[in-house]
């Protein structure tokens, strides 16, 4: 069985950049953000019924990149968690799917990035003064999934400390 790793966070803290870098040093395959396509196609606010898209959107990408490897592992530029909190600050609520999907659907490790790197402007990034708020919400949800996971940081040695918690948890399977 594939497990997956993923890479979770506030906006800008390296997210894409670092599931990239991982899957080519690992020599493994990576499953892109659905929601970033998805949303710079947006002409509107988005609803719930745009979030219910990027939930299938995201586990489609998953299941098609799970459906072609052999490989021991797998990295996700984030997660359908994403979902969640994003409707939830957004819309104030989940849609059930999404709520069912969160115990079903699990990851085997999540490396939640850290808000130490400065804040890159980006036309899909809405939140600079939130930062705090969006990371003590992503612990909250970790926590509530009892989830495994760890904090990566580092401005100049993010990679490293990400392969560091890869290898500490690839030992421990």
């Amino acid at each position: 069985m594939t497990k997956k790793i993923a890479i979770v966070g506030p906006e800008s803290t390296g997210k894409s950049t670092l599931t990239k870098l991982l899957a080519k040093h690992y020599d493994t395959l990576w499953v892109a953000e659905y929601a970033r396509y998805y949303c710079a196609a947006l002409t509107a606010p988005c609803t719930m019924q745009d979030e219910i898209n990027m939930f299938h959107g995201q586990i489609a990408l998953e299941e098609s990149i799970l459906a072609i490897t052999e490989k021991d592992f797998i990295f996700c530029d984030t997660t359908f968690l994403t979902v969640k909190i994003w409707s939830d600050e957004m819309l104030g609520e989940t849609p059930q799917m999404v709520l069912d999907a969160l115990s079903e659907r699990t990851y085997d490790l999540y490396i939640l990035l850290d808000i130490d790197l400065p804040w890159q402007e980006d036309p899909l990034r809405d939140f600079p003064h939130m930062r705090e708020h969006f990371m003590a919400t992503w612990h909250k949800e970790l926590k509530n999934l009892e989830a495994n996971y760890i904090v990566v940081g580092g401005i100049e040695n993010r990679l490293q400390n990400a392969i560091a918690a890869v290898d500490q948890f690839l030992r421990s399977v």
